[in-house]
């Protein structure tokens, strides 16, 4: 409930062509007899974070603890041990299990010395931030834009007080000059020209990545999140998906502590692994890929088709199924 009050709700989303405002209209109310929640929630991680840490702090059997640094890593089999550099000094914290949830840069990942194969995307891209109303100037806007115009793509994501504006190099920029605030403000005015700069809250490059790691458990050690999978964030499919992960896993882990047999966790990999690399993995770079197409005529037939299925709703609701995931939890609750 305090993620949706300090979200924002977005029943829609769309992509579409910036100079004609041609758009495919993707209504997610088709899903409300799937979900209780039948929209998208625009929140900031920082939002959810401090609601989670809240939450942990509340909880009895739940510790938190923040400041240190794990540097070491050993198991048998009885249990993991992990060396952790704290404020106080170095501590050793032995456990039956250990879950490996800590992103990205993994640190469980090296230790373990599991393989993430995978690509690193060639662009960069340029996350700015600004109060500035679009929704006032380009019509029909949703929370969720993806957009093409005539110099590539932006997105355009909408938070409770700001708009996300995902931008890219223009191709005879290096990423250095894409990043000086006048380049920012040139992008800018491409999507809405005005007479007055635009106010910048925050300007954030980041690189993109499609990795998968080789296998979700390494004995006692267990992957879930970004530490187990990287994929372009079009979409909003990794967190949700490492979300997924994090509840397929407790839910089995919970049953091997009280008792049952620990050949469970392997199910966690057989229902979990697959879906990434097929269903999250996969989707995000058609996402990402579809964005990036530049010829006109083949921008044109793509949002023909995806018009043809935003207008027929047995079409839209598979879409959405998919695209929202829920087809993949469902694929996966079906893995024995």
């Amino acid at each position: 409930h305090d993620l949706i009050v300090q979200g924002l709700v977005s029943p829609t989303w769309q992509i579409r062509r910036h100079e004609s405002h041609e758009k495919a209209l993707f209504d997610l109310s088709v899903l409300n007899a799937d979900t209780r929640y039948p929209y998208r929630l625009q929140c900031e991680q920082r939002v959810l974070t401090r609601l989670a840490d809240a939450m942990a702090q509340k909880t009895a059997n739940l510790q938190v603890r923040y400041g240190c640094e794990l540097t070491g890593l050993t198991q048998d089999d009885s249990g993991v041990t992990a060396t952790v550099n704290t404020p106080g000094g170095t501590e050793t914290i032995t456990a039956r299990y250990l879950i490996a949830a800590d992103g990205a840069r993994s640190i469980c990942r090296k230790l373990t010395g599991m393989t993430f194969t995978g690509e690193t995307y060639p662009e960069t891209t340029i996350l700015a931030t600004t109060p500035y109303r679009f929704e006032d100037q380009l019509p029909g806007l949703s929370n969720v834009n993806y957009v093409w115009c005539a110099q590539g793509t932006f997105s355009l994501l909408r938070l409770p007080d700001i708009w996300r504006c995902s931008l890219y190099s223009d191709p005879d920029e290096s990423v250095e000059q894409a990043l000086e605030p006048q380049a920012i403000e040139r992008k800018l005015q491409r999507i809405v020209p005005r007479d007055e700069p635009y106010e910048i809250v925050e300007i954030r490059p980041y690189r993109i990545h499609r990795r998968l790691i080789d296998d979700y458990r390494a004995g006692r050690v267990l992957f879930a999140g970004d530490a187990a999978h990287l994929t372009s964030p079009s979409g909003g499919m990794g967190m949700n998906g490492g979300i997924h992960d994090a509840f397929s896993l407790c839910e089995k882990l919970v049953a091997v502590i009280e008792g049952a047999d620990a050949a469970l966790l392997q199910r966690y990999e057989r229902q979990r692994r697959p879906i990434a690399e097929e269903e999250i993995i996969a989707q995000a770079h058609r996402n990402r890929t579809r964005m990036l197409e530049r010829d006109d005529s083949k921008r044109q037939a793509m949002l023909d088709d995806l018009k043809r299925t935003t207008d027929d709703p047995v079409k839209l609701k598979t879409y959405l199924l998919k695209s929202s995931m829920f087809e993949g939890l469902r694929r996966a609750a079906a893995v024995t």
